[in-house]
Parts: C-alpha cells; sequence; structure tokens
C-alpha cells in the first residue's frame, strides 16, 4: 500500500484579507477540500496522513517529527502552501525538510527512473 504525508496550512491561520486567496473563501471550505483529498487517496488505496502545519518555524518542524515517525512514500504540499505569495513559513526550510529520502521501487527493479521521478509517478493525483 502507497503510504502519502499531505502537508496543508491550518486552516484557521490563513489570513483571508490576502488578495492571493479568492473572495469568500474560509477556513471551513479548506477543510471540506482536505476531506475531498484525503478521500480521492484512500479510494486510490492509499494510506494517507495529514499533517496541518500552524506559521513559522514551527511548521517545518513539525513536518520534519511526522517524517521521522514514518516511512512515507510520497508528500504532498497543500496550495496553501505552495501557491499564495505570502507563505505561511519559509518555503525553503519546509522544502529541506523535505529531502529526498530512499524510497522503495514503486515498479519493477528494472525500472530506469530515478528515485526521484519513482515518487513523484507513484502520487500522480490525477489518475
Amino acid at each position: 500500500m502507497t503510504r502519502a504525508l499531505f502537508i496543508g496550512q491550518q486552516p484557521e491561520t490563513v489570513d483571508f484579507s490576502d488578495p492571493a486567496i479568492p473572495p469568500g473563501f474560509n477556513a471551513e471550505k479548506i477543510h471540506a477540500g482536505i476531506a475531498i483529498a484525503m478521500a480521492k487517496m484512500a479510494e486510490r488505496g492509499w494510506h494517507a496522513d495529514l499533517c496541518l502545519i500552524p506559521p513559522g518555524e514551527k511548521g517545518s518542524q513539525l513536518v520534519q517529527k511526522q517524517l521521522a515517525a514514518a516511512s512515507y512514500d510520497c508528500v504532498v504540499i497543500g496550495a496553501g502552501i505552495r501557491l499564495p505569495p505570502k507563505s505561511l513559513c519559509s518555503r525553503p526550510s519546509l522544502t529541506q525538510s523535505i529531502r529526498p529520502r530512499p524510497v522503495r521501487p514503486l515498479h519493477s527493479t528494472r525500472d530506469r527512473r530515478t528515485p526521484r521521478t519513482r515518487l513523484l509517478a507513484g502520487c500522480n493525483l490525477t489518475e
């Protein structure tokens, strides 16, 4: 079974006055979107853990703690962290927390793709 870590911003910490956030967006809508994403992962047979992080450096620390607690085949970073110009935490510190780790092959041992591309192939949310 593919195991994924879904990282998102705690919806209650979003600055809804930020012009990059669509008008009418609120924490309830974000929670609903997270629930849909988690359900889609489960439909694919993935075991997904949710890690909602607060603003600041504490978010990166929580991600590091979660990654140390389990072995993941895939890490999914939510749009609230990836898209707004005002990132809730330092993107470099977050991405450093998710540095490449050894991954098990998702396909045959003759697969010539790199571990990173195998990892990304296993996380195709558009399948």
